[in-house]
């Protein structure tokens, strides 16, 4: 199996030409998944609504902040564990990308200052998965002042403010020096992915960026590997010239068909047909500077979201089989999104009995009715709203065509994701009003592993793509 591991590590994964190898010289396909919504958390995967940082500003005004801390600190302990690394190292996989947001490991309110208990759950984490036989990447997730325009930056408006402010480029800069220093010497740690998805209207700012974070660095740990995404959330390439020694340039490769909004599979999503060569085709573009450079082509980020309705899911796992047999077959290294969450889209997800689900699984009803995440949602949402506004645009600015995605995904965030979605953020704190102690635990004790059950059709395919 592609995914077997040496049983001790001495120096980190290297490149040679296209493979990576490990310490021992032997090929190795990185095979595994993303630890979502944990160290950043994301509202679909636990079920709330708007941001991350918003979340738990209204919990703690609900709670107090130091019962608030509390809850999360155990949520964030018990949703990746033992059990979970035992899992996924049992099952062949020999890879995970760890999702960070920067606010673990830096405060707004003491910028450029690295707060050193914020490692504990990263430390903990690849500490698991290397006793598995399991390596872990570093993905800084969300970044100071956001890189990218949506929630999953935690982001809590539309604006990327990153690009304009150097502050917070020099604070992203200094993050990366800390997490280098710290594991400049863990052969188990993969590499270091510098910026999940970002997205740069001019293209030249990021392109600059990279040349000065990868610099930096290199200066502090020239042996681990770096993992650039590329611009536009991960698909656009034209920012980079040459490739660089110990550079993976990591594309995230989503089929529209697999989104809350997508069609039938084959079928019509946002206006194209989508068929296996559609899906083929697309990877291959966004593949195509790895393929060129003789760079190993790794996917960060891929998979469908599932309705729990197997008419759909029968097609939604059909996207799956066919990515899977392209990546086997182009020798692809891979993280499928995602690990963990309430039965969406994760390998494993929580059950429906658990105290978190029978509490909270009528709230995310009402914000999957709202289309208030940005992620499982239509991106429609209460249509007596919503398509009056968009006709308006249309009619009013014929030519308005924002970055990244165009009017319709602008409207959707502004409108569902942000201004339904505040309120519901509030609603939600609202439902951890007047439980006490016991009852907080047990709602965080929900998420640990042997609370969740395992979709095990997802599992088999994601078996089968193991071997290569």
């Amino acid at each position: 199996m592609a995914t077997s591991q040496p049983s001790v590590q001495s120096r980190p994964l290297s490149i040679r030409g296209s493979e990576f190898v490990d310490g021992a010289g032997a090929v190795v396909k990185l095979r595994g998944v993303n630890i979502g919504g944990w160290l950043l958390m994301e509202n679909f995967i636990t079920g709330y609504a708007a941001n991350e940082a918003y979340m738990r500003q209204t919990v703690g005004d609900v709670l107090g902040e130091d019962r608030a801390d509390r809850f999360f600190e155990r949520l964030l302990t018990g949703f990746f564990a033992e059990d979970d690394a035992a899992f996924l190292g049992r099952e062949g996989f020999n890879s995970v990308r760890i999702n960070v947001n920067y606010r673990h490991l830096e405060s707004d309110a003491r910028p450029f200052e690295i707060i050193e208990s914020g490692f504990r759950h990263i430390d903990r984490a690849i500490e698991l998965c290397a006793a598995n036989g399991i390596y872990s990447m570093i993905d800084l997730h969300s970044h100071p002042g956001h890189q990218n325009q949506d929630w999953h930056s935690d982001n809590r408006t539309h604006v990327d403010g990153f690009w304009d402010h150097p502050h917070f480029q020099d604070r992203t800069v200094n993050i990366w020096e800390a997490i280098a220093d710290r594991y400049r010497d863990n052969p188990w740690v993969s590499g270091y992915n510098l910026m999940n998805e970002p997205a740069d209207a001019t293209g030249v700012r990021v392109a600059a960026f990279y040349e000065r974070i990868v610099a930096a660095v290199k200066k502090v740990d020239p042996n681990h590997l770096i993992f650039l995404d590329g611009n536009t959330y991960s698909v656009d390439w034209t920012i980079f010239k040459e490739p660089q020694d110990g550079i993976v340039y990591a594309l995230h490769d989503y089929v529209p068909s697999g989104f809350g909004r997508g069609g039938g599979y084959p079928g019509i999503t946002d206006g194209k047909y989508i068929d296996r060569d559609a899906v083929e085709a697309k990877f291959l573009e966004r593949s195509e500077f790895a393929r060129r450079t003789g760079t190993p082509i790794y996917v960060g980020e891929f998979a469908p979201i599932y309705f729990n309705d197997e008419s759909k899911d029968v097609e939604r796992r059909q996207i799956l089989t066919d990515q899977l047999e392209i990546y086997s077959r182009h020798g692809v290294s891979w993280n499928t999104w995602m690990y963990k969450d309430l039965g969406r889209q994760g390998l494993v997800g929580v059950k429906a009995g658990t105290p978190y689900r029978r509490r909270f699984d009528p709230f995310v009803a009402k914000k999957f009715r709202l289309s208030a995440d940005g992620w499982g949602s239509d991106e429609i949402g209460p249509r007596e709203v919503s398509e009056p506004l968009r006709e308006l645009v249309a009619r009013e600015f014929p030519d308005f065509d924002p970055y990244p995605f165009g009017a319709s995904h602008y409207i959707a965030r502004l409108l569902l994701n942000i201004t339904l979605a505040e309120p519901l953020a509030l609603e939600y704190a609202d439902m951890f009003r007047g439980l006490d102690d016991s009852e907080l635990d047990a709602l965080a004790d929900s998420f640990r592993f042997e609370n969740c059950a395992v979709r095990e059709s997802l599992l088999g395919q994601l078996k089968s793509g193991l071997v290569s």
